[in-house]
């Protein structure tokens, strides 16, 4: 894990200072130090590293055998089945980093090499008078790129390093490449993507995908720990890797951590629960609704967007990943994922129909590089925390995704008939009473949002706080001052104001979609504004429908 900035044109000494500048704002992302590779007239470079792969040696840019530059950001699991490719070829990687096989591939198959990965990406490499810059299918590492005013293309892992360099800049897509001579266009072409038939998958296979895509994300040459809220999706992948784990050393010291609001916080007595029944060494963090309030800046500063559910979930993400980084620990697993996949959402319950869930889940899953997945690295990364999210594997994903959509609707409201706990489908996977993987309170546990389970106060706190500092003026003459995207409500008005105060220009606000659940009369985001919050809690320790 690492920050990026690519620049492609007519490079001179200015471009390169300045895109070196902007490689410095993202030190955050790359604590343990720093690169730089610049050819004249046509590329340049710029590296901050999270050593977490061969620390000693795997400095970038790294350099291929026939003189290929690549900056990479993320992790390739496959690299050590890739590096024996390439050795058969003749081409020997020279250190245990994962990103060199990155420049070796580039130059032995150009753009051919992106679909041969398996992990998470935002590279950029050169080789003579050729560049390609790619990003993962489903965008779990950020990348933006835009034009300076000379007309010179840059890439960067934050919007920060383009802010004051590019006149203009988007988001580059998951799942796409660009090339110079070819342009930019998507690689990953999955069939359920683009709504194309889909041969329907075997939910039986769904555990032993899951349990593969958590083995992958155990590579780490540094201490790794796991994000346990203690709802579903933490808890599967905290007891899945804690297995593992165990299967390697049975004397394996596991850190799982925790966060909550002081004194009310659901997610903090469900994970002490779980890290009880797991054996892991546990942390708790809490904070005071204050400090939230008080760290808001730094918290858009960091994750970039003005998304209400994105802000309310990140500032505790935030304050946990810096307790975790000064522990030692750089790489932690987390569930980020499997609501989007499985309907896990409770506005889910109001799907009229399984084709209509379908359509929602492939709508949410495609854009979860505007939602949890930015949240989720932009919030550990600012204190140099690399989260790894195995729901997203691609394995495990395009088997999911290809599972009927009917097994995957929760009864009931729209649907008719008797209400069904939401993604039974994947608590039924793991249901195994000669051998539970979690205890059933946690396994059949109703699903909180991430913002609500820290503390049911804390989503009333942050509204409580924008009411009194958004005038109704202010709100009243929203759509005069933001024409797009106009917040409709105190607290998104406060953070589309602190935003644009750091992330001025029109350019910078169309980067973020505001997302909204589907199909229920309010349109707030949490959880508990939704009636099945209440009607489907008769389901957290049910027996199996």
């Amino acid at each position: 894990m690492c920050g990026i900035i690519a620049v492609f044109g007519d490079i001179d000494g200015n471009v390169a200072a300045a895109a070196e500048s902007a490689a410095g704002l993202l030190a955050h992302r790359g604590p343990d130090g720093s690169g730089l590779w610049m050819r004249l007239g046509s590329a340049v470079l710029c590296h901050r590293r999270l050593a977490i792969m061969d620390p000693a040696e795997g400095k970038q840019p790294i350099r291929g055998r026939d003189g290929a530059a690549v900056v990479h950001n993320g992790e390739i699991y496959n690299f050590r089945a890739l590096a024996q490719e390439l050795a058969a070829a003749g081409r020997h990687c020279v250190s245990g980093s994962d990103s060199e096989v990155l420049a070796h591939l580039y130059e032995d198959r150009g753009e051919a090499l992106v679909p041969a990965l398996d992990g998470i990406f935002a590279f950029a490499a050169v080789h003579g008078d050729d560049w390609l810059v790619a990003r993962d299918p489903i965008g779990i590492k950020p990348l933006y790129y835009g034009r300076d005013r000379a007309g010179n293309l840059w890439f960067a892992s934050e919007l920060k390093a383009l802010i004051d360099n590019c006149v203009s800049f988007e988001v580059f897509p998951p799942g796409h490449l660009m090339t110079r001579r070819g342009g930019l266009r998507r690689w990953y072409t999955p069939p359920w993507l683009s709504g194309e038939p889909v041969e329907p998958g075997d939910p039986a296979a769904l555990r032993q995908r899951l349990t593969d895509a958590v083995e992958k994300r155990l590579m780490s040459d540094v201490p790794l720990g796991l994000l346990l809220s203690g709802g579903l999706d933490s808890s599967l992948i905290s007891a899945l890797a804690t297995r593992l784990m165990r299967a390697r050393d049975p004397r394996a010291q596991i850190h799982s951590f925790a966060i909550g609001v002081a004194d009310d916080s659901p997610d903090l007595r469900a994970a002490r629960e779980v890290a009880q029944f797991l054996g892991t060494t546990h942390h708790e963090v809490s904070f005071h609704v204050e400090d939230g309030i008080a760290a808001l800046d730094d918290i858009i500063r960091h994750v970039e967007s003005y998304d209400i559910p994105t802000i309310r979930a990140s500032i505790p993400m935030y304050f946990l990943s810096r307790y975790i980084r000064d522990q030692g620990v750089k790489v932690v697993l987390s569930g980020e994922g499997s609501d989007e996949i499985f309907g896990g959402y409770l506005y889910f319950y109001y799907a009229e129909d399984p084709e209509e869930l379908r359509r929602e889940t492939v709508a949410r899953v495609a854009n979860l590089h505007l939602s949890d997945v930015l949240r989720a690295d932009k919030s550990t990364m600012a204190h140099g925390v690399e989260a790894r999210v195995p729901f997203l594997d691609r394995a495990f994903l395009d088997l999911a995704m290809s599972l009927p959509p009917e097994l995957k609707q929760p009864r009931g409201a729209g649907g008719g008939g008797e209400a069904r706990v939401e993604k039974w489908l994947l608590r039924t996977a793991f249901a195994d009473d000669a051998d539970p993987v979690l205890p059933a309170s946690v396994l059949w546990r109703q699903k909180e949002q991430f913002s609500d389970g820290v503390g049911y106060g804390w989503v009333e706190a942050l509204r409580a706080h924008a009411e009194r500092v958004v005038s109704p003026r202010d709100l009243a003459r929203a759509a005069e001052r933001f024409p797009y995207a106009t917040p409709t409500t105190a607290e998104a008005y406060l953070y589309r104001d602190r935003f644009a105060a750091l992330f001025p220009g029109e350019h910078a606000a169309r980067c973020i979609v505001r997302w909204e659940p589907r199909w229920q009369t309010d349109r707030d985001t949490s959880g508990r504004a939704n009636p099945f919050h209440r009607a489907a809690s008769e389901h957290v320790s049910a027996p199996r429908p």
